[in-house]
């Protein structure tokens, strides 16, 4: 058993792409935790998906020996956490269970977005961080430059950094040999009252709820029995493991050590992230801080095309949630759609992923309506609702003021892209509240309501700065905005499906632009359609589609029949006015997934 001076845990933290997960790989094999045959790339990475687009995540624990050059044994618990802002409570809870971090920077991009926002979090809870120039075998790599940025912009000392490249597995002996010299070891005692954090859970088939925990004092061992702080649960131990990365059984894991518990739960409710778990016999007074659970802040609905699959995807909602607890979902009717699901999700990607998913793992058509978010509708009576889904919101009369949620904005990008930046934040309804300058690069500050941001703002950031722009936000709270419920009818029918909350001042555009993208994807049918939006009872667009009109004159030869032309175009009225009253028009699926884009295609 090696002490607890031998120990050190360290999670990776990086923007989206700059080799979080490649180094992990050479580190793992350099501490021989995997053969040569068993290594691939992301080793990781347990999801298709995760290969597939070369992200992270899920963080991932590994627990690996090394033999420094001071020829002692070290014990080192690595987390390799996600890059992209979706996921970033999964780097705070990371970060939570180690003392330092290493900050990966790509030499040929500098410092980007998520790099900040990922550093500021480490430094918050007092964590020592080694940072690394990666990528250095690229030609087009700077690591002076990135130096410079890293002393600049996050103000970290830049003498200590190491140069190293992912890929040819450079530098990868000077980064452990500076975790061993830099990093402090963990704090605790042994022979205290057991204290654990629980890091997270999640849902194996075989096994139950596997719990992964950072042990804080004393030592939690096979056959113990526990208490969940939070529950008042008690439950025992029924093996004790690490991530090597193989899952690996054994007796116990002592203070400082990161591992994995199996006690029997079946159901993840039960584990909530951030609890603290403690001995059933020998509880402890105060529970550790814990961390902020996360919520979800995009909310939109699931629909089965076939409604024949609506079960299929109610069991494919449940076996997801099993192991990603940050996504919700609840059941939801559309008079359009039929039954279907209304879910939060952290953001665009990880509705994204989800959505990918079912659609993989479990093969279902899927249906997915305007992603939108949380408003706190103010009553006249002094009651404050949350509104999730623009359809049921209650009638204006009843309404004092509504609130959206608002968010700080970090967008990093060369000052050459700066003007339209700008225009494009202050578009989007954006409040500036920072701009600094690192050599050619501009730092900016926004405030933006989430709702303008969660569609297409990143894509479009993207595209106009040639991929170059990096963004990264945070939620500041609610605001009251003049936000207005914006109504799709079809047929003097409200389409629920496609309400939307707008602000007021682009109520009207947006409502022109739905309207005519519905006339070009809304079939004709035997008699005329009218497509109008409506803010309440007033409309504010329209647009119409044309019905076939059948030639019912052809029968009638010569000129003179006035009368009888005048009796057969009174019928086929009539009857155009009866198919209106009766006929239900058939909105396709691309309507739907047409108007999702509108905003996209601007």
């Amino acid at each position: 058993m090696s002490t607890i001076d031998h120990i050190r845990n360290f999670a990776i933290i990086a923007h989206i792409d700059h080799g979080k997960s490649t180094i992990a790989d050479r580190i793992i094999h350099r501490c021989g935790g995997l053969t040569e045959r068993e290594m691939k790339d992301q080793v990781l990475d347990s999801m298709d998906i995760e290969r597939e687009r070369g992200i992270t995540i899920k963080a991932q624990t590994v627990k690996l020996n090394y033999k420094a050059k001071d020829g002692k044994d070290y014990i080192l618990n690595i987390i390799d956490t996600p890059g992209h802002v979706d996921f970033s409570y999964e780097v705070s809870r990371s970060l939570y269970a180690c003392e330092g971090s290493i900050l990966i920077v790509d030499s040929t991009q500098g410092v980007e977005a998520q790099t900040l926002a990922n550093v500021y979090q480490a430094l918050d809870i007092n964590h020592e961080i080694v940072p690394v120039l990666n990528k250095i075998d690229l030609p087009a790599s700077d690591t002076d430059k990135t130096k410079k940025q890293i002393e600049d912009v996050i103000g970290i000392d830049t003498n200590s950094s190491i140069n190293c490249s992912g890929k040819t597995g450079e530098g990868i002996d000077e980064i452990l040999e500076q975790i061993i010299k830099i990093l402090p070891p963990p704090k605790g005692t042994i022979n205290e009252i057991l204290k654990c954090l629980l890091v997270d859970s999640w849902y194996d088939s075989y096994l139950g709820v596997v719990i992964l925990v950072r042990v804080i004092d004393g030592k939690i061992s096979k056959n113990m029995k526990i208490k969940m702080m939070s529950t008042n649960q008690e439950y025992v131990i029924e093996k004790v493991g690490v991530f090597t990365p193989k899952p690996k059984n054994i007796e116990e894991l002592n203070t400082g050590e990161i591992g994995f518990i199996i006690t029997g739960i079946k159901n993840l409710s039960e584990t909530k992230v951030g609890d603290t778990i403690c001995e059933a016999n020998n509880p402890l007074k105060n529970a550790l801080p814990g961390f902020k659970p996360s919520k979800p802040v995009v909310f939109c609905g699931l629909f089965p095309v076939d409604s024949s699959e609506y079960q299929k995807l109610k069991d494919g909602l449940a076996k997801l949630q099993l192991n990603d607890a940050s996504f919700s979902y609840e059941p939801e009717s559309s008079s359009a759609l039929g039954l279907g699901f209304r879910c939060g999700f952290l953001g665009l990607l990880h509705l994204e992923i989800i959505t990918e998913r079912l659609e993989r793992e479990f093969d279902i058509n899927l249906l997915t309506t305007t992603p939108g978010v949380v408003y706190k509708v103010h009553l006249n009576n002094g009651k404050v609702i949350d509104l999730q889904n623009p359809s049921s919101l209650p009638d204006p009369s009843l309404i004092s003021f509504i609130e959206e949620p608002w968010i700080k904005s970090t967008i990093i990008t060369p000052d050459q892209y700066l003007g339209s930046i700008i225009k494009i934040c202050q578009d989007k309804r954006g409040i500036q509240t920072n701009l600094s300058y690192s050599g050619n690069r501009a730092v900016i500050n926004y405030e933006i309501p989430l709702n303008e941001v969660v569609f297409d703002f990143n894509d479009r950031l993207k595209s106009m700065t040639s991929g170059y722009a990096s963004f990264d936000y945070e939620i500041i709270g609610h605001k009251e905005g003049d936000l207005v419920k914006l109504g799709i009818l079809v047929n003097s029918e409200p389409v629920d499906a496609l309400a939307m909350m707008v602000h007021k001042d682009f109520a009207q555009t947006i409502g022109r632009e739905v309207c005519e993208k519905l006339k070009d994807l809304i079939p004709r049918h035997n008699f005329m359609i009218p497509v109008q939006a409506a803010i309440g009872g007033k409309i504010i667009a329209r647009e119409t589609i044309k019905g076939f009109k059948k030639d019912v004159l052809t029968k009638i030869h010569g000129g003179g029949a006035r009368d009888r032309k005048r009796k057969l175009l009174d019928k086929q009225k009539k009857g155009k006015t009866r198919s209106k009253q009766f006929g239900r028009v058939e909105i396709p699926q691309e309507a739907f997934i047409g108007v999702l884009k509108i905003n996209k295609d601007k």
